[in-house]
């Protein structure tokens, strides 16, 4: 359960595949040439009076352009590689997962192409697009987010296995996108997983987040039913050092940094991929919930055994500093490895991925909806200092909050899937959190001005 350690660029500095210095550079195209591009490439004037006519009469019908944002608030979404990947991970995210209702690949490009226009225009800060179906008089933008600096917003998509057997979709399905296994210890709620596209949406405001959901919310109907929504957050200490997670540990110490050659290795597709997915990679998202309460009542040393590093400053039990490589050999004077066998640093050492979790607190609402899993289910046994006695356990056991657990990289199977099978089997951790979310995808290569999103795989 870890993230990006530190602000890092927002690409990798490893070769790209075919980015270019027009692919990276932040949109400062007028909207009505940027809605012009994004259309360019369907071809057809049947799509493009589906896709385009509305989009274009929308920009039509603006009184002006906002003032331009300012550069540094503004991530391109254009290039060899979607943007929100190796982007510096923002403050605020949602993830979005639908289900599509079209029919043919057809309508999938279409649907891609909408969204597009749409992304290209908010990440910029600008109105989006009014949505077809929006009646005579309902398009006058919402003003959510009028004023507001685009903080950063980046929109990722992925597609699920479902999405390849739509007819007229003649494209290889990526070698590695195939459900996950299941593992002894999920207590998985249907409700939470799954879905055929899902939508990473970050900013470092949360009602930018908001208002880009509300944006692109308004391009699925008669395309796409939202099959469930997740937010958290994160916070960057003053010092500008590592987050910390729900248990007050620091959070993303090992990830491979975007500027070096082992996020490439790490996160891009492999070459034996189809050709279509270059520059695509998969994510394996997971609802984790934390077991706060009982952490908490839990002594400071057992903490960081049951981690393999000192709460206070994130250093390995072996080491001095947070970056120190651990010992696993180390013993004590009792002759026991000072890392011990279940410790959790143990268990997932040597397993690569790029984490880019956030932390989420729904607080009571779960078990107000009868939600499932039922946390209180099974009591959560704890201990209390003796003497201690008999009491009322105040509800904290209906409490959900945890982890929005984001693994993107380039071999589920040997990356997520086989450091969850370690852990599993024999994690000190697994006592204190519940899987209860699930949802793998494979996350569609970057696409330019004149392309939209998936314009290699329809």
């Amino acid at each position: 359960m870890t993230r990006p350690s530190s602000p890092a660029p927002e690409e990798p500095g490893a070769p790209d595949r075919g980015a270019t210095s027009e692919d990276r550079r932040t949109v400062t195209v007028p909207r009505r040439a940027l809605l012009g591009s994004a259309l360019a490439s369907v071809g057809g004037a049947a799509v493009a009076g589906f896709a385009g006519g509305h989009l274009l009469a929308g920009a039509d019908v603006a009184a002006a352009d906002p003032a331009p944002a300012e550069a540094s608030d503004v991530v391109s979404p254009f290039g060899a590689h979607q943007a929100g990947i190796a982007t510096a991970q923002q403050r605020y995210a949602t993830f979005v997962a639908a289900d599509v209702t079209v029919t043919d690949a057809a309508a999938l490009r279409r649907l891609l192409v909408d969204l597009s226009a749409t992304v290209a225009l908010i990440t910029r800060g600008e109105e989006p697009p009014p949505s077809p179906m929006f009646p005579e008089g309902a398009a006058t933008p919402t003003d959510f987010a009028t004023g507001l600096s685009p903080a950063r917003l980046t929109i990722t998509v992925g597609v699920g296995a479902r999405v390849f057997d739509l007819p007229g979709l003649a494209r290889e399905v990526p070698r590695r996108l195939r459900p996950l296994p299941a593992f002894s210890r999920d207590h998985l709620d249907p409700r939470w997983g799954g879905g055929d596209l899902i939508v990473q949406i970050c900013a470092d405001d949360a009602q930018v987040v908001s208002a880009a959901m509300r944006a692109l919310r308004a391009r699925l109907p008669g395309q796409a039913v939202i099959r469930w929504t997740q937010s958290g957050f994160l916070s960057t200490p003053r010092d500008g050092g590592t987050p910390r997670n729900m248990f007050g540990q620091k959070d993303g110490t090992s990830n491979p940094r975007p500027d070096s050659g082992a996020f490439a290795d790490t996160v891009w597709a492999l070459p034996d991929e189809p050709a279509w997915f270059a520059g695509g990679t998969y994510l394996v998202f997971r609802k984790i919930r934390m077991k706060t309460a009982n952490w908490d009542l839990t002594a400071r040393d057992v903490q960081d055994a049951v981690i393999g590093r000192r709460r206070a400053d994130g250093s390995p039990l072996t080491g001095e500093q947070e970056h120190d490589q651990p010992d696993l050999e180390a013993t004590g004077a009792d002759g026991a490895t000072v890392i011990a066998p279940d410790a959790h640093i143990r268990r997932v050492h040597g397993f690569s991925m790029l984490r880019r979790s956030y932390s989420y607190d729904y607080g009571f609402l779960t078990a107000m909806a009868g939600g499932s899993p039922d946390p209180l289910e099974q009591p959560e046994h704890h201990v209390h200092a003796p003497g201690t006695e008999d009491h009322h356990h105040g509800g904290h056991g209906k409490l959900d909050v945890g982890l929005l657990f984001c693994a993107y990289g380039n071999d589920p199977d040997n990356q997520f899937v086989a450091a969850q099978q370690r852990l599993d089997e024999h994690d000190a951790l697994n006592e204190f959190i519940q899987h209860t979310g699930s949802a793998v995808v494979a996350i569609l290569p970057g696409f330019g001005e004149a392309g939209h999103l998936g314009d290699t795989l329809v």
